[in-house]
């Protein structure tokens, strides 16, 4: 059997996206029945010269897009990083999903060969469609929702596996 492309970004972000959605309703739970002021949680980082956790679910999103986007041969809609709130973060990750599940697997026709050039601040990264997917876009996306999921755990929230990877 043969994976596609579509199966292996939408159908592997689109779940996990769901996921973040509901550990953050988890995280307002928790942070409203003990008073915690929300912009504690979301200013929160592991170490000084990491993102705080807001910066890590905006990446999450950016990095969901983007893939899919690329990987589709369009453009990926730019979203502005100022979402300050729990909610605010919710409707972006909603805004998200809507955009990477509109996108039609036919459009990831030849993704696997598809040229993706990054251009970065301190240089560009040059893949095949393949290689973006699976040495750069999803490690990415895995990274920045693995640190929101660390971020809410050491503040004290209680998260499991199941939160994580869901059911």
């Amino acid at each position: 059997m043969k994976i596609s492309m579509h199966a292996a970004s939408v159908g592997v972000y689109g779940p996990l996206l769901s996921h973040l959605d509901s550990i953050l309703d988890k995280a307002v739970a928790w942070a409203d029945a003990r008073k915690i002021d929300h912009a504690a949680l979301l200013g929160a980082r592991l170490a000084p010269d990491m993102f705080p956790l807001t910066k890590q679910v905006q990446l999450v999103s950016d990095m969901s897009k983007g893939t899919v986007a690329r990987l589709a041969g369009i453009d990926p809609p730019k979203f502005e990083d100022n979402e300050k709130t729990f909610a605010e973060l919710k409707a972006r990750i909603a805004r998200t999903l809507a955009f990477i599940n509109s996108v039609e697997a036919a459009k990831f026709e030849g993704a696997e060969e598809r040229d993706i050039v990054l251009k970065l601040t301190s240089r560009t990264l040059e893949f095949k469609g393949l290689g973006y997917l699976l040495d750069f876009g999803t490690p990415n996306v895995y990274f920045h929702y693995t640190m929101v999921y660390a971020l809410l755990r050491h503040n004290g929230l209680d998260l499991g596996k199941r939160d994580y990877v869901g059911g």
